[in-house]
């Protein structure tokens, strides 16, 4: 039994199409310069790109007619590269930090949980308090509401409450990020 041709699939060009990729018969051509020659054929638009030793690059393909450059496509894409390369750089990636509290927190441990909430709030990142009831506590309710209203004024000059105070089971978790 003959099997069917199972050819590779075709792949598809990430970028803008350049010379003889573009199927239009007529464009409209930028030349280096960046001045507007108007609508050219495609042909003529090629030939002139490869006697000024460049490419022709489609800039606007969703228009009638395609507006065209011609400009050198490896150093277009390579400084793309470069620009992509520094956005990437320089974007700070917020992350969200977790604080656990109980209600019946003692000072001091409440004081290292605050040192380490302002070290979060330095470094950019956001702050998601999660104040969690034991067994009997769940009487007390009004406790752990005194404590995380504490923690709002607390932390007011250098940070701001980005997800109010809201019940999810046997806990209550809020979120805060920086100033």
């Amino acid at each position: 039994m003959r099997r069917p041709n199972k050819a590779p699939p075709v792949a598809s060009k990430d970028g803008p199409r350049i010379n003889d990729d573009i199927r239009n018969a007529q464009i409209q051509l930028i030349d280096q310069a960046g001045d507007n020659k108007g609508t050219v054929e495609t042909v003529a638009a090629i030939r002139m790109a490869q006697e000024a030793g460049m490419d022709l690059v489609e800039i606007s393909p969703n228009v009638s007619p395609p507006v065209c450059k011609i400009m050198d496509y490896g150093k277009y894409k390579y400084s793309a590269q470069k620009k992509a390369a520094e956005a990437r750089k320089r974007q700070k990636i917020v992350e969200i930090k977790e604080i656990k509290l109980r209600p019946m927190i003692d000072d001091h441990d409440y004081d290292v949980k605050m040192r380490a909430m302002q070290r979060f709030f330095e470094e950019g990142d956001k702050v998601k308090i999660t104040l969690r009831y034991r067994g009997r506590e769940m009487a007390h309710q009004e406790i752990g509401t005194k404590l995380l209203d504490k923690v709002k004024s607390d932390v007011a000059e250098f940070a701001k409450v980005e997800q109010d105070a809201r019940f999810e089971g046997r806990q209550v978790v809020m979120v805060l990020a920086p100033r």
